[in-house]
């Protein structure tokens, strides 16, 4: 039987820590209840003493049956010269009314002396009171040893009795911290060893990944016997980021053989990750492994060739495994079998030998060298096939549209307005929008004309544009716009390319929503 590892999560809680995240009441809900469906062991949700969000969201959570996880309130040891009973900030963590408590306390003396200005005696009074008070309250305490690894190598001593004063206080498990990110694998590898030989419980590994590698720093401590990894899904949080466990639980569980999910639960992984994404208002890296649009993308000629002859050639593991897709990436490098493997969609009857496809590769190369670059926009090449073999018909003509932009003074961000007309099976609708500039502007008033028609468009919006000035940097040089869309399920790219940046904007964003109402018909 293989090995559980617990996976614990603080998305919600170290995550909300990253440049740029700021997670309503709604969003916790919504990533608590995927991170349940998914089957993580443990959800760090907050510390309800520190804001009324947390609060307000621990309130609601306990409402909720969650199947999977366990909820665990995050906080510090109590203040030195107190009483962990008398502490108001210990006590709030009993308010959020989870079954486990993550304490975190000083395992580094030069942060007791210089940072919390106690001595190194009191710093264990702090630990052992703060959890042995929890234990008190018939709460399981995971200690999370703050700075844990360069305490270490500071002083081994010191840094284990901390350790020892929490496990003797009642402590679950010891979580070893690389708070500042800075420690190799090997350094992990050998002190976890200790750890765990010294210590009669379980331990973790919490890393951050300033250097680079709190993903491989993971799972080396659990190659060295730790049997909790905590991060966060996306690899956000403070500074530059937390261990991945969106990367962490396949490469253990796929590679390693650990069981860290419900077997059944790894081919979502990749929805899990496109729609934390979306709540948190991130584009998800397109290189991220496993979940990134671009893990199993291929573009060169050998290998899309080595791809198609055996699938293993060119991969490390089967895209389904993790719930992605094997992607052909379109460009006037990438030959026919890269061609023939998008035409085939569309029309599973044409070869690479076929007049067609030679046709279409032509045209490829042609709109590449107008500027056209559909290795980052394959759904506006997919309309390209469409169109050139005759199996496209358009849900709407833009019969015409106006832009009005305007200053306005104040806060007030609709700086654009844009009048549009559209027809529908000969029916015409005509509206307007406001919008941060004029790219926006039409946008919501096409989307919001379409909607009348196209119900399933309400779901569609998009995630990111992109501007490039293709030949010289003058008024006069033509531009590409790259528009990356979202119906909150699947991701897709759409480009235009024009004089006219409105145009170049305009013609990727009617190929984004052609591309979602052909997709969408097709899945009925």
């Amino acid at each position: 039987m293989s090995r559980k590892i617990e996976i614990f999560d603080s998305t919600l809680r170290d995550g909300a820590q990253g440049s740029g995240i700021s997670f309503s009441l709604d969003d916790k809900i919504k990533i608590t209840l995927e991170l349940d469906s998914l089957g993580v062991d443990y959800i760090e949700a907050g510390n309800p003493g520190s804001n009324q969000k947390d609060r307000e969201y621990f309130e609601k959570i306990n409402t909720m049956k969650l199947e999977n996880s366990k909820l665990v309130a995050f906080g510090s040891t109590r203040r030195k010269n107190s009483n962990a009973a008398e502490d108001q900030n210990v006590n709030n963590l009993l308010i959020a009314n989870t079954p486990a408590i993550s304490i975190f306390g000083k395992s580094w003396d030069y942060h007791v002396t210089d940072v919390l200005g106690t001595t190194l005696e009191e710093n264990l009074n702090m630990i052992a009171d703060t959890i042995s008070y929890m234990v008190s309250k018939e709460k399981e305490v995971i200690f999370d040893a703050e700075h844990f690894f360069d305490g270490y190598k500071n002083n081994p001593e010191y840094a284990l009795s901390t350790l020892r004063a929490a496990v003797d206080a009642g402590a679950r498990a010891l979580v070893l911290c690389d708070t500042n990110g800075g420690a190799f694998p090997d350094e992990i590898y050998e002190i976890t060893k200790k750890v765990i030989e010294e210590f009669g419980v379980d331990v973790g590994i919490h890393c951050h990944n300033d250097g680079g590698m709190a993903v491989a720093n993971s799972i080396m401590s659990v190659e060295a016997g730790a049997n909790q990894v905590q991060g966060t899904f996306l690899g956000i949080g403070e500074r530059c980021g937390n261990a991945n466990l969106s990367t962490i639980v396949p490469n253990l569980q796929i590679k390693r053989g650990y069981d860290c999910i419900p077997e059944e639960n790894l081919q979502n992984l990749t929805t899990a990750a496109r729609y934390i994404a979306e709540i948190s208002n991130l584009t998800l890296d397109h290189s991220m492994p496993y979940v990134g649009n671009n893990a199993f993308a291929h573009k060169g000629g050998m290998h899309v060739d080595g791809i198609i002859k055996a699938k293993g050639s060119f991969e490390h593991i089967d895209p389904e495994l993790v719930g992605n897709d094997r992607k052909f990436i379109m460009s006037e490098v990438s030959g026919k079998n890269t061609i023939i493997s998008r035409i085939k969609k569309v029309d599973p009857s044409l070869t690479k030998d076929s007049p067609e496809t030679k046709e279409i590769l032509d045209l490829l190369k042609r709109l590449e060298h107008e500027g056209y670059q559909f290795e980052g926009a394959e759904a506006s090449f997919d309309l390209v096939i469409r169109k050139h073999l005759g199996r496209y018909t358009p849900f709407f003509i833009l019969d015409h549209y106006k832009i009005i932009e305007e200053e306005k003074q104040g806060e007030d961000d609709c700086t654009a307005s844009a009048l549009i007309k559209v027809i529908v099976k000969g029916r015409e609708e005509m509206t307007a929008a406001e919008g941060n500039g004029p790219v926006n502007a039409i946008d919501k008033a096409i989307r919001k004309a379409l909607e009348v028609f196209y119900e399933n468009l309400k779901d569609f919006h998009l995630v990111d544009f992109k501007v490039r000035v293709l030949d010289g940097a003058n008024t006069a040089a033509k531009v590409r716009v790259l528009i990356d869309s979202t119906d909150g399920q699947e991701f897709w790219s759409t480009i235009g390319v024009s004089t006219n940046i409105i145009e170049a904007s305009v013609g990727a964003l009617v190929d984004s929503i052609e591309y979602k109402l052909i997709k969408d018909l097709e899945q009925k």
